[in-house]
């Protein structure tokens, strides 16, 4: 694989260079250097709309062109360029694999946000108490929920107008609907 390594910090910060996290590298497909690829992406074959991806084992990213990819049953099957035996492939197993924020569309519907756009908000009730900021969200069964650190940890349900009431990303907060002694 050719060396297009870059160092960390040159994708740190909020602007649209940084990269976000949308899988990992999970298995390895056949003898030709085809990979297993776990997505966080809904459909998970989106991961795939995505060139260059960048790598991360270790501190430092590489980027990689996505040469050919399909979704197989459950499965989503990636082959990158340079990647062309399995153990090249081997080499890349449990890799981090991430996009720069400006590839991701952004002709969102009203009420739909990437998760990475939604950590770090300030989170304040209607009556304006602080409750804290966005750590990071989890999938459930019944609906997506954030967790939001402050003077404790609170989970709230991604509940659009009924619990979420507003989404301010140029302001940096989130209104909610919530009992700040829940």
């Amino acid at each position: 694989m050719a060396d297009s390594r870059v160092k960390k910090a040159e994708f740190e910060g909020d602007g649209p260079e940084r990269l976000v996290t949308l899988g990992r590298v999970s298995g390895l497909h056949g003898v030709q250097g085809w990979l297993k690829v776990y997505s966080d992406t809904r459909p998970r074959e989106n991961i795939l709309n995505y060139s260059p991806w960048y790598l991360r084992q270790g501190q430092d990213w590489e980027a990689v062109s996505l040469e050919h990819g399909r979704r197989q049953g459950k499965l989503v099957l990636a082959k990158l360029q340079g990647c062309r035996d399995r153990e090249t492939a081997r080499e890349l197993l449990g890799a981090d694999i991430a996009v720069r924020r400006s590839q991701l569309q952004d002709n969102l519907a009203e009420d739909e946000f990437y998760w990475t756009d939604l950590e770090g908000l300030q989170v304040l009730t209607l009556e304006g108490a602080e409750l804290g900021r966005v750590s990071h969200l989890m999938e459930t069964g019944a609906n997506d929920v954030l967790v939001v650190r402050g003077e404790r940890e609170r989970l709230l349900p991604w509940i659009w107008e009924q619990v979420i009431r507003e989404v301010d990303l140029e302001a940096g907060r989130i209104l909610v609907d919530w009992d700040p002694e829940f």
